[in-house]
Formats: structure tokens, C-alpha cells, sequence
């Protein structure tokens, strides 16, 4: 079936479609969540309980790795990996800059210094061949970022590492359920790591993250890190963190994580829709459409288009008028932060990154949204453009078939 963007003159008008929304997800869960809630209350195991535990089997078997450790958020998985790698002064890690704020701040929160990497145009993933060029005999580790819900390019990246000697912390935290190959985000490099922020594809009611690793002293250094270096109780070996995931999380998520890949195929569907719904309404040469890369499973976190001609900013103001939500992801690369005017960086350093940010724009693409709703967000977009006429066009893109919801 195809995606018409065309609404029936009969059927009312939206009042606005929002970016994401949590109620709707909430409503379906609500008697569950008590319940799950409600054990943890009575059992009085508020932190690193049981259920605790099952989350951190739980996500190990999702992400097809043999140890997972919970912590208090996604940063400090990114922080508590770095720790577990010995990062600290001196060291330089590799860090894409088109990126949330966290990836970098970890590297630095250590005395280390962050390298910022720019990004293939396609996927917005760290570029291989400019990491190459970047690593140097202080390069200790390589953060790729599996941005949007799309892999970076493990093989040539895992490739690189093994031949310079350095760590692959996996960031992915807008990635989990994403596939390289049939192996998942989390599995690839030395660690993974994840959030539970609520807007994630797996979110908790708060902060939460995890990072999993196939190796087990790795796993045991994680473990012992996040709980104050402590084993056994007041007997500290290593200075740690405080960063533990309370029960009351895990207990939420480890509802959700049953529908996550039902989840996961309707956030499919909605970007296949999309994609389709662009094209009948003759708007792939105006806004590049995103798609995933062969041998890839992308899980859309962020369904993220791209606006050139300086278009982008008065394209957004045009929907926030009709009440449509939409975000930047991310006006600029962290290499632009005033924080780091210190590494020496100019806005063009990364010309991949910097022209991305001036350009992209995520769409709404919650599991629940409704095509009604995707028709009318991508007839206000051609509205826009009718009235305002781009200068520059894209290459058509190829796109594949759509599949049915329940599709495997």
C-alpha cells in the first residue's frame, strides 16, 4: 500500500501533532506498571534489587551479549566505560562532534582530551576514514555514536581499532534493537553503551542506563565501579562512581522491553510511510528523505529530513505554527561549544558536521503516531515549499517497499 499524503476533504483538521507522546504509550501500560511498581514497594528492594537484575538479563539477551551492568543514566554508561578502559590525562579519545553533549563530556570529565571526528553525509555515523586520519600514539579509544537509531560502520571501524590498538565504546543510546549484519547495537565493540531517558526507543519514567560488554573482566570492573569501587561492603579497591539504577526503573522498563520490537517495526513502518508520502507529494528533490543502509536495521529514534538553502529554520517556524512538533538534532557540532573553544576548532573544521547542523530537522515518528497524522505533517512541509520555493535539489532517493506492521 502506498502512502497517500492526501486527506479527505470530510475528515476534520488536526489541532497539531506532537513530537512524541509518552501518553499514549502510558495509557496501553498503566495497570502493568502499577503492578510491577507495587511489587517493588513491598519488597522493600529500592536499590539494586531483583528487579534490577532481570533488567540487566534482560538487555543482555536483547542486545546478544553476555553481561550487562545498570546505572543511573546514559552518561554515566559512557563515563563508567571510559573508567573501565583506564581512560584519564594525557589519553585522547575519539568522538564524533555531531553528537549529544554527553559523548564528549564523559572523555573530558576524565582529564582526557576529546577528538572530534566528522560524519559521512548519509548517515550521520562518525566517518571511518577521518578517524584514521586522527589517531595518534595518545589515542586510547573510539566512541561511535549510532545516531537516530542507525549503526555506524562497525566492520571498517572495529577494523581500524584492532589495528591501532584502541577501544570501541559503542553509543547507543538511540540505537537499542538496531542490526549490523543480524548482531545488534551493544555487541560490537569492547562496550555498549545505553539510555533509558524517556524519549529513547526504551525509555524508563526518568533516567536510567546500562553498559554491556561480552567480556568478563570488564564486566566485573563495570560492576565494581558504579557502586563506589566497594567489594565487599566499605572495602573499596578502586575509587568509583555512585551510579546505580534504582529498582523503581528497572521495574518500568522491564515491562516495556516486551513490546519493544512490536515498538520497533511500527517506528519502520512509520519512516517507510513517510518516505512513500514524500515522494506522491513530489518532495524528494526539496528536503533529503533518510533511509537505511543495506544490511542494516534502523530503529528510528529520530526520524531526521534535511532542509537546505537556509530553509530549515523558517520550515520549522512553519509547523510550530500548525502546532506540529519538530526538533534540531543538533544546531551545532560539539566542536562549535564554547566549552571546547579550547581545542582549537573552527565552525568549517568538520564541513560534514557543520553543514549538517544547518540543515536537519527530526520529524515526530512515535511508535503511535497515525498515518492521519503523518499525512498532515507532510502536507503543511509542501505547503511550505509551495509558497516557498527551494533552490536546491537533492538526489532522488531509492526506497524500499513498504511492510506490513506486523511484519517479522
Amino acid at each position: 500500500m502506498k502512502g497517500n499524503f492526501n486527506q479527505s476533504s470530510n475528515e476534520p483538521e488536526f489541532q497539531g501533532v506532537a513530537l512524541l507522546d509518552l501518553k499514549r504509550q502510558y495509557e496501553v501500560l498503566k495497570d502493568e506498571i502499577a503492578e510491577s511498581l507495587k511489587k517493588v514497594c513491598d519488597s522493600g528492594a529500592f536499590v539494586l534489587g531483583p528487579e534490577v537484575k532481570a533488567l540487566e538479563n534482560n538487555i543482555a539477551n536483547y542486545s546478544q551479549v553476555e553481561y550487562a551492568v545498570a546505572c543511573a543514566s546514559g552518561s554515566d554508561a559512557l563515563l563508567l566505560a571510559l573508567m573501565a578502559t583506564g581512560i584519564g590525562p594525557g589519553d585522547e579519545v575519539l568522538v564524533p562532534s555531531f553528537t549529544f553533549f554527553a559523548t564528549a563530556s564523559a572523555v573530558t570529565r576524565l582529564g582526557a582530551r576529546p577528538v572530534f571526528v566528522d560524519i559521512e553525509p548519509k548517515s550521520f555515523n562518525i566517518s571511518v576514514s577521518d578517524a584514521a586520519q586522527k589517531i595518534t600514539a595518545h589515542t586510547k579509544a573510539i566512541i561511535p555514536v549510532h545516531l537516530f537509531g542507525q549503526m555506524a560502520e562497525m566492520v571498517e571501524l572495529n577494523r581500524l581499532a584492532q589495528q591501532s590498538g584502541i577501544t570501541v565504546i559503542e553509543d547507543a543510546a538511540q540505537s537499542i534493537g538496531a542490526e549490523l549484519e543480524g548482531r545488534r547495537a551493544g555487541s560490537w565493540g569492547d562496550m555498549g553503551a545505553f539510555s533509558f531517558y524517556p524519549t529513547k526507543n526504551l525509555g524508563g519514567a526518568g533516567d536510567g542506563g546500562l553498559v554491556t560488554t561480552r567480556n568478563a573482566q570488564l564486566a566485573q570492573q563495570l560492576k565494581l565501579l558504579h557502586v563506589h569501587g566497594m567489594e565487599p561492603r566499605y572495602y573499596h579497591r578502586v575509587i568509583g562512581i555512585n551510579s546505580r539504577l534504582d529498582s523503581f526503573q528497572a521495574a518500568i522498563i522491564n515491562v516495556k522491553i516486551k513490546y519493544l520490537e512490536s515498538w520497533t517495526m511500527m517506528r519502520i513502518q512509520n519512516a517507510q510511510r513517510y518516505n512513500e508520502m514524500f515522494l506522491d507529494a513530489g518532495l524528494e528533490t526539496v528536503i533529503s528523505i533518510p533511509k537505511p543502509f543495506p544490511n542494516q536495521r534502523h530503529v528510528w529514534n529520530q526520524y531526521t529530513i534535511r532542509v537546505s538553502d537556509d530553509q530549515r529554520d523558517d520550515l520549522r517556524k512553519s509547523l510550530a505554527e500548525q502546532k506540529i512538533g519538530s526538533e534540531i538534532y543538533y544546531p551545532f557540532g560539539l566542536h562549535e561549544q564554547e566549552c571546547f573553544k579550547y581545542l582549537g576548532y573552527t565552525p568549517e573544521s568538520l564541513p560534514e558536521t557543520y553543514r549538517a547542523s544547518r540543515e536537519v530537522l527530526s520529524l515526530p515518528i512515535f511508535p503511535e503516531l497515525t498515518e492521519k497524522e503523518q499525512q498532515f505533517v507532510v502536507r503543511n512541509i509542501k505547503l511550505f515549499f509551495e509558497v516557498n520555493p527551494a533552490r536546491h535539489v537533492f538526489p532522488t532517493p531509492t526506497i524500499m517497499p513498504l511492510k506490513k506492521r506486523d511484519a517479522a
